[in-house]
C-alpha cells in the first residue's frame, strides 16, 4: 500500500448490523475520552510502497484528525447509535461475510491491505492496516485479541452466524467501554485519514461535509471506492475545470464557492440516493446524506426531511402462487439500544458542534 504522509491542502493541489449487547453505555459528549498512546512524531519520508506497521499507524492515525472542522466525539457518538453501527462489547458475526466484529462494528480479524492511490491530482494516500495493527495502535493487548478470536470460532462451530448472532446477550462482554471506545478512535480516525485520500479538497468541505464523508469510509471501507459516480462529481468542481495541466489560480478561484454550492451540493446528493446503499440503509443514509447539504448546520432537520422524500425504502417482491407480497427492508443492519440518545437529541447536540466548527 502506498501511505503518503506529507498533506498539501487543495490550494496546493491546484488550488471508520448493530446488535444489543449486554453492556452498552454511549459516552456524552461533553465526557472526556480516552486517548491514544504517545508516539513519535510522523516520518516525513516512508517507504511508498511498505505496509504500515503497528507504529507507523499509531503516528499516522493521529495526524489524521489534525485541520478537521468537526469534533471527533460527535462522529464517534454517531457511530456508536443504533442508525448507524451501534455498540456491542462482545465479538459477533457480520451479517454478510460472518467476520467478526466488536464495538462500533470494528473488524478484528482483516489483513493489511494495499490500496493505492489511483488519482494522479490527490497527493494523500490510504491506511488499510491490519486488524491487528488497529488493535496495538489503540494500546491494547495482542494476547487479548487472539483470545478473543479463538472464542469467536468456537462459538461460531457450536452455533454457526445465525445461532450466534440470536446468542449475543448471552455473551459475557469480551472489552469495557473504554476498550471500546479506544477501538473506536482509531477506526475513526482511520476513516478521516482515507477521506481525505477520496476528497481532494477534504479540507475546504465544511463541518458537516467532513462528516459526512468520513461516516461514509467508515461505514463502506474500500468499497467507496466503487461509487464512481459520486466520486467523480467531489472531485470535480466545477466539472471539466480540472486537469494536470491546470494554473493554480484559476482553478483555486473555482473551487472557492464549492463547499457552498447549494445546487452542486444537489447533484452529488443525488448520487448517493440513486445507489443501492441509500435504499437498502435508508434511515443512515438520510442522515448522511443530509449532511451534505451546505445548510445542514443551520436547518439540519429540513436538510434530512429534504433527503427522506427522495429516498424511499427498498421493496423486495416475494412471488407466492399468483400473490405479489411486498416488505419494505430494514433501514439498517443492527437493532438498536434503548440507552443510546433520542435522534432529536443527537442531533441537537451535533448541530451545536458543527456549527461552532465551521
Amino acid at each position: 500500500m502506498r501511505v503518503i504522509i506529507q498533506h498539501l491542502s487543495c490550494a496546493m493541489l491546484l488550488s471508520a448490523i448493530t446488535l444489543p449487547a449486554s453492556a452498552q453505555v454511549a459516552v456524552p459528549a461533553t465526557e472526556s475520552i480516552p486517548t491514544l498512546p504517545s508516539a513519535t512524531p510522523v516520518p516525513s519520508d516512508p517507504q511508498p510502497d511498505a505496509l504500515p506497521t503497528a507504529q507507523t499507524v499509531q503516528q499516522l492515525l493521529e495526524s489524521a484528525a489534525s485541520g478537521v472542522k468537526f469534533d471527533v466525539r460527535d462522529l464517534m457518538d454517531i457511530l456508536r447509535d443504533h442508525r448507524h453501527e451501534g455498540w456491542v462489547l462482545a465479538a459477533y458475526p457480520d451479517p454478510k461475510t460472518a467476520q467478526p466484529l466488536i464495538g462500533a462494528g470494528v473488524s478484528l480479524d482483516l489483513p493489511a491491505r494495499p490500496h493505492p492511490q489511483s488519482d494522479p491530482l490527490n497527493p494523500h494516500g490510504f491506511l488499510e492496516p491490519s486488524s491487528a495493527d488497529l488493535w496495538q495502535a489503540a494500546g491494547l493487548d495482542p494476547d487479548r485479541l487472539r483470545t478473543i478470536l479463538d472464542q469467536f470460532q468456537k462459538r461460531m462451530q457450536t452455533w454457526d452466524k445465525k445461532g450466534s448472532r440470536k446468542r449475543i446477550k448471552t455473551i459475557e462482554p469480551q472489552i469495557n467501554d473504554d476498550e471500546a471506545t479506544l477501538l473506536l478512535r482509531v477506526s475513526t480516525l482511520q476513516a478521516i485519514y482515507n477521506a481525505r485520500g477520496y476528497c481532494r479538497c477534504f479540507d475546504q468541505l465544511t463541518s458537516s461535509q467532513q462528516m459526512a464523508l468520513s461516516q461514509l469510509v467508515y461505514q463502506m471501507g474500500v468499497n467507496l471506492q466503487e461509487f464512481n459516480q459520486f466520486l467523480d462529481q467531489i472531485n470535480n468542481y466545477p466539472a471539466g475545470t480540472e486537469s494536470a495541466s491546470s494554473p493554480p489560480a484559476p482553478l483555486l478561484a473555482a473551487r472557492a464557492s464549492m463547499a457552498t454550492d447549494a445546487e452542486y451540493w444537489k447533484t452529488v446528493q443525488q448520487s448517493l440516493v440513486q445507489s443501492q446503499w441509500a435504499r437498502l440503509y435508508r434511515v443512515r443514509a438520510v442522515s448522511v446524506i443530509a449532511m451534505l447539504d451546505p445548510q445542514y448546520q443551520d436547518e439540519p432537520s429540513t436538510a434530512e426531511r429534504r433527503i427522506a422524500l427522495l429516498l424511499h425504502p427498498a421493496v423486495v417482491h416475494q412471488r407466492r402462487g399468483r400473490v405479489v407480497a411486498t416488505r419494505r427492508v430494514s433501514a439498517h443492519t443492527s437493532p438498536s439500544s434503548s440507552r443510546h440518545s433520542s435522534p432529536a437529541s443527537r442531533r441537537s447536540k451535533l448541530h451545536q458542534r458543527t456549527k461552532r466548527g465551521v
